[in-house]
């Protein structure tokens, strides 16, 4: 499953870049405004960091203008995704997008009808969003293995890209599904690596060796 990170935060981008923990970036509005920075810089520096898929959302509503917004946003780097809402007029700008040769995510899939559609329109990403899903007592990772099933049983090609990421146990459990993708916040990724037993093993090693005197170096 590949990583991509859910943020326009550089310097968290560069940290985990450095440690090949990131193989795109996802970017909205939202995250955008809380960098405080120009869409236009932010999302170039972002892709002269990463080399994977940096995806890029529109903010138009009607399909021409999205289709404007996606060719002005597909200048700035040849990893640019354009990053497109899951409406009829979204998926109209998709199919043209798409067959102009461009990446496309269409994003705030809820359900796998809706993931569907994206994939007839050649959507190279669909992005659920399972927190939110969670969020109003619905299964989001059952809408992850209904996509991979549905995907699966026809051959689309668009990539099943996790979204709306809360938990580290998230990330697992939409690998053990199939997701091709998972988006996450910085910290979601890095809280990955927290296990209280390792912890615990950790300082009893630390204790042992000091009352040993091992020295290393």
């Amino acid at each position: 499953m590949k990583f991509f990170v859910d943020t326009a935060d550089i310097e968290a981008i560069r940290e985990l870049n450095e440690l090949g923990m990131v193989d795109g970036v996802t970017t909205n509005p939202s995250l955008i405004l809380k960098s405080g920075r120009d869409i236009l810089e932010v999302t170039k520096e972002i892709c002269d960091i990463v080399t994977g898929p940096v995806s890029a959302e529109v903010i138009a509503l009607e399909a021409e203008d999205m289709i404007s917004e996606g060719r002005r946003l597909a200048e700035i780097a040849d990893n640019i995704v354009v990053k497109v809402p899951l409406t009829w007029d979204g998926l109209k700008a998709c199919k043209t997008l798409t067959d102009e040769g461009r990446m496309v995510n269409v994003t705030l899939c809820f359900s796998a009808n809706q993931a569907l559609l994206a994939a007839k329109a050649g959507a190279t990403f669909i992005s659920p969003f399972i927190g939110r899903l969670d969020d109003i007592n619905l299964d989001g990772l059952q809408l992850i293995s209904d996509i991979r099933e549905i995907y699966d049983n026809y051959g689309y090609e668009t990539q099943v890209l996790a979204a709306s990421i809360r938990t580290a146990n998230h990330m697992s459990d939409c690998a053990k599904l199939g997701a091709d993708v998972a988006t996450a916040p910085p910290g979601v990724i890095k809280a990955m690596v927290n296990h209280v037993l390792t912890d615990k093993g950790l300082d009893a090693f630390v204790a042992d060796a000091k009352k040993a005197g091992i020295k290393i170096v």
